[in-house]
């Protein structure tokens, strides 16, 4: 049984946290997933798979940190069902083994639900294993918007040269019809625009989760604060396969898509009972790419929480496969690219 006991970390420890390159122990340098030159895999049958960046994955250390939906006795409901097999460790060693020959040359950590209490320590605890095992390359903060003192938190996090963005995951509803705007913790709580509109002076993105049908209030949100990157986790999340909410869903995306300062990543298809297939997901990714175009969509793994739908090889293949037609630089954007820019790697 892991002791998920919270380690209680300095938030105003000194931030000057790698401006060398960070190498592991064994001497490879950030952003090397392995230790083979990038694009020397090639998926069975096929040409050598081009570099990937993961722009969306986690860390959690469950002997060390406190993470309450992993912890606490209780489960949360979760899209996926039951996720008691995300209840371990899993650390850069147990991604490293879940790539296995894709060229992953570095990867974006997202917030993990750390310890709402403490959301610096995640920031830390990911500086040491950066330092120790060279990744992860880049992370996406945790700060509550919402929170009257969220600005030194904002302070905090932007000071740690990880550092991206942050996530905060608005108020939404569990199905379509019962969507209403205007709720406590949504996107348009007076409360949670102030923490976000905190966002530019510090150089931060904002990492949005939500479901399709709350992507009116994104608009809103980002044609309201231009200067802040949003970034779209999970596709939308079109969860319901039917031909009429995936038209709905697309509906969102390409209105939300009207707004440029907000990027789409692909990631999070999984269906809850169902194994990845690439039937049911690549006319997903196909329409995701058509309407935000092959410049401001991101691969993304969302491992370990994913391997719960796939293997990383399935999902991986899938996304080749999806974007197989497309010239290679369109292919290298999607796959890298993109992230680099997106994400200032």
């Amino acid at each position: 049984m892991l002791a998920c006991m919270p380690r209680r970390e300095s938030e105003t420890q000194d931030a000057s946290d790698g401006t060398r390159p960070v190498t592991s122990p064994s001497g490879r340098q950030a952003g090397a997933v392995h230790g083979r030159p990038a694009g020397a895999d090639a998926i069975p049958g096929g040409n050598a798979v081009l570099p990937i960046i993961d722009a969306h994955q986690h860390f959690w250390d469950l002997d060390t940190n406190y993470h309450p939906w992993l912890c606490d006795p209780e489960s949360i409901p979760f899209r996926y069902g039951d996720y008691s097999a995300l209840r371990r460790n899993y650390l850069p060693a147990d991604y490293r083994a879940d790539v296995g020959r894709y060229p992953v040359v570095g990867t974006v950590h997202m917030e993990a639900e750390f310890d709402p209490s403490h959301p610096v320590a995640e920031t830390e605890w990911l500086k040491r294993l950066a330092e120790q095992e060279g990744l992860p390359n880049a992370c996406v903060a945790q700060a509550r918007l919402d929170d009257p003192e969220v600005g030194a938190v904002l302070t905090a996090q932007a000071a740690r040269s990880l550092v991206r963005g942050i996530r905060h995951k608005p108020h939404a509803t569990s199905r379509p019809e019962d969507a209403r705007r205007g709720a406590q913790g949504s996107m348009d709580d007076p409360a949670w625009r102030r923490g976000y509109a905190m966002l530019q002076q510090y150089g931060l993105s904002f990492d949005l989760q939500t479901p399709w049908w709350h992507l009116d209030a994104a608009f809103d949100l980002a044609r309201d604060f231009p200067g802040t990157q949003v970034i779209v986790n999970h596709t939308g999340l079109p969860a319901d396969r039917s031909p009429e909410a995936l038209r709905a869903w697309r509906s969102a995306l390409e209105a939300l898509a009207r707004a440029p300062n907000v990027a789409l990543k692909i990631s999070g298809l999984g269906l809850p009972g169902e194994p990845w297939r690439a039937a049911a997901n690549l006319p997903v990714i196909h329409d995701a790419i058509a309407v935000f175009g092959p410049d401001r969509c991101m691969f993304a793994s969302n491992f370990p929480v994913d391997s719960l739908a796939g293997s990383f090889e399935a999902i991986v293949d899938g996304f080749l496969q999806a974007i197989a037609g497309r010239p290679e630089a369109q292919r290298r954007a999607l796959l890298r690219d993109n992230a680099v820019r997106i994400y200032r790697l």
